[in-house]
């Protein structure tokens, strides 16, 4: 999120008007859940970069997904979804015409659509990961210490009274700053739930949020 009120929709703005780094951008936040949902419909049936690299053609073109993404329906999840059922349709069927993507996709894939959903969680929260690295890079070293402390406890798997023998710390004061750095964490969410879902009312953002923390558990 470049700045305060930098949502999807100025990232979509930015890709679809060719800027370098939105495009980056995009194909960096977008592409895990393509894959995922590419990958869980066909089982090896058919080319899935093939069809992914199809996806962000339809993406960037004129005329193309970004062009016809509407904002005025919230985030940007739900047209992507159905923009990649649509390309996995016209390699399913290689006979049908291959014209511009029509203006209404319905989705109804249930076993795709949970590898989706489930990439694109894990999307976003890599990327309020990132979010909290880069706030506790500005923050300085006590930051940088409950970042690590997160990543120890949680990619690692240490309880937090094997991490404090490791640091030489008091147990009592780390669990302190472990709830401290759980706090950053959901902040760092939340603001990335924002940027995905621009029109959504505070409450819906904390039920997204939440929603994605457990989408994992």
């Amino acid at each position: 999120m470049s700045s305060p009120d930098a949502t999807c929709w100025t990232l979509i703005r930015d890709a679809a008007g060719g800027d370098p780094a939105a495009r980056e951008r995009f194909a960096r936040a977008y592409l895990p859940a393509v894959r995922a949902y590419l990958t869980a419909r066909w089982r090896g049936r058919h080319s899935v970069e093939d069809a992914a690299q199809d996806v962000f053609v339809e993406c960037f073109k004129v005329g193309g997904l970004l062009d016809k993404a509407d904002r005025g329906h919230g985030g940007f999840r739900a047209f992507l979804f159905s923009a990649v059922r649509h390309v996995a349709q016209r390699y399913e069927k290689p006979a049908r015409p291959v014209g511009s993507l029509p203006d209404a996709l319905p989705a109804d894939d249930t076993g795709p659509a949970a590898a989706f959903d489930r990439a694109w969680a894990r999307a976003l929260l890599r990327e309020a990961a990132r979010a909290q690295e880069e706030a506790a890079t500005r923050a300085g070293p006590p930051a940088i210490r409950r970042v690590q402390l997160l990543r120890l406890r949680f990619h690692d798997g240490l309880p937090i009274r094997e991490i404090a023998r490791l640091w030489g710390e008091d147990p009592a004061r780390l669990h302190h700053e472990y709830a401290t750095a759980r706090e950053e964490f959901r902040a760092a969410l939340r603001g990335v739930v924002a940027f995905h879902n621009p029109t959504a009312p505070p409450g819906e953002l904390d039920r997204l949020a939440a929603e994605l923390l457990g989408s994992l558990g």
